[in-house]
């Protein structure tokens, strides 16, 4: 049995990318029982890192006795800060042939066929919609032998099921297909990448506390909620605070800091930075550290010079970006909240949809589609050179974001801002409709 060091954990990164250069990195062999023919087998372990995605652990077995084998893949990755659900509108076989990354903590539902997965109840997959389907049909499908014997009505109800889900795949009406992951590691392909996603609908929401249990993050007997120490604001605004984390990186423990910053011209903002001293990785991330605003707020800067990179720029996680030249737009808490400027902001950007981007890598980037993000990342850098004139849009329903005015107490000629009243589904995305602050006792 090998004894891994704290200082090891600590000082190494114990997930390496694949190389098959590196002779000293073998995985791990552990002897351990065959689930078929209940004698000893060899099980392998391998922690490693996928480039642009994150850590895995793959695991495999394989039984000299009875030749069954089995391999498994696992994530080794942080949990995200908030739940994700990707909702998918299927109108033609193309749709079919998007990757997936479900995770195992994610529930699947078609809700046209009323037909659930929940979570748990599968291994994490790297996949795509028609391999979902195919899987679910299968795992229906196992024990229906049994069942024709045991329980023929049920089982025919089931066949008649299965059949439904396989003409699913002929996509001759359109359904629907819905991922929902408190952890936030599934993630839905984009094929029309940089452009907007028309049949595809991302939002993200705070888990529960049932989801932070089932994933491992609060005692099943923990259901109190912390509360915060009551210091004052007026305490808050000349200290750092600092909590303990993990680097979303390398998983090495870090420390985070908090401050509480007023902006000149704006508001006050909460700002959030974490500096991992294992392997270099700085993240930072701002809130808003006011109240939503009455009316949503349109920021419209002309680019037309190199200078006007170094504005400093606040976007909230609400914030809509887009850039009318080059037909681009990025929805709300694609990003995250950001304190950086212009230029930061561009290669965030570009980062998220070009250089980090998983499905543009190795054999299973579509070639048309890598030349086309590739052309978006080189339009990207001539933006940022100050070679190509365009207009940045922030669309703030909140209006909790900011562009630096160089000009200020002046207006500043290169931007427009616009006040604007919410719609119906923007409150409803925000939770505004439901939300009811005065005159609420009385409903009691």
């Amino acid at each position: 049995m090998s004894v891994i060091s704290e200082e090891n954990v600590r000082g190494e990164n114990l997930f390496k990318d694949i190389s098959a250069d590196d002779e000293d990195w073998q995985p791990t062999e552990i002897e351990s029982m065959c689930m078929n023919c209940h004698l000893n087998g060899m099980t392998r372990l391998l922690m490693t890192k996928i480039p642009f995605f994150k850590e895995i652990i793959v695991s495999s077995f394989s039984c000299d006795n009875c030749s069954w084998s089995n391999t498994e893949i696992q994530s080794a990755g942080r949990i995200q800060d908030q739940g994700v659900c990707y909702t998918l509108k299927v109108r033609t076989k193309r749709d079919l042939n998007r990757e997936v990354v479900k995770a195992e903590s994610a529930t699947t539902r078609i809700p046209e066929l009323d037909f659930e997965i929940p979570p748990f109840t599968q291994k994490g997959a790297l996949s795509t919609i028609e391999g979902l389907l195919d899987r679910a049909a299968a795992g229906l499908e196992q024990e229906q032998p049994i069942r024709r014997e045991t329980d023929p009505e049920v089982a025919e109800k089931i066949d008649g099921f299965i059949r439904k889900l396989r003409e699913l795949k002929e996509v001759e009406d359109e359904f629907t297909l819905v991922i929902e992951d408190p952890s936030g590691n599934s993630f839905v392909e984009n094929p029309t990448a940089p452009q907007k996603d028309e049949a595809l609908t991302v939002s993200h929401f705070k888990r529960t506390a049932q989801h932070d249990m089932q994933l491992g993050l609060r005692a099943d007997d923990d259901l109190e909620d912390e509360e915060p120490a009551g210091n004052g604001i007026d305490a808050m605004r000349d200290e750092v605070l600092a909590f303990n984390t993990n680097c979303p990186e390398c998983n090495a423990p870090a420390s985070t800091n908090m401050k509480l910053i007023q902006i000149p011209h704006f508001k006050e903002v909460i700002i959030m930075a974490t500096n991992c001293d294992s392997c270099g990785h700085r993240t930072n991330e701002v809130k808003s550290g006011g109240a939503t605003e009455q009316m949503g707020t349109k920021i419209t800067l002309h680019v037309t010079d190199i200078s006007d990179m170094t504005r400093d720029v606040l976007k909230s996680e609400t914030c809509n970006i887009a850039i009318p030249e080059l037909e681009f737009e990025l929805g709300m808490g694609a990003v995250g909240g950001k304190f950086t400027t212009l230029e930061g902001l561009l290669t965030d950007i570009k980062d998220l949809v070009v250089s980090k981007n998983p499905f543009i890598c190795g054999d299973s980037g579509v070639t048309d589609q890598v030349e086309k993000l590739n052309a978006f990342g080189e339009k990207l850098d001539k933006v940022m050179a100050g070679e190509m004139d365009v207009h940045v849009v922030l669309d703030d329903p909140t209006g909790n974001s900011y562009m630096q005015n160089l000009y200020a107490p002046d207006p500043d000629p290169e931007i427009t801002t616009e006040k604007y009243t919410r719609t119906f589904e923007q409150n409803e995305d925000l939770g505004l409709n439901d939300m009811k602050t005065e005159g609420y006792r009385e409903d009691k």
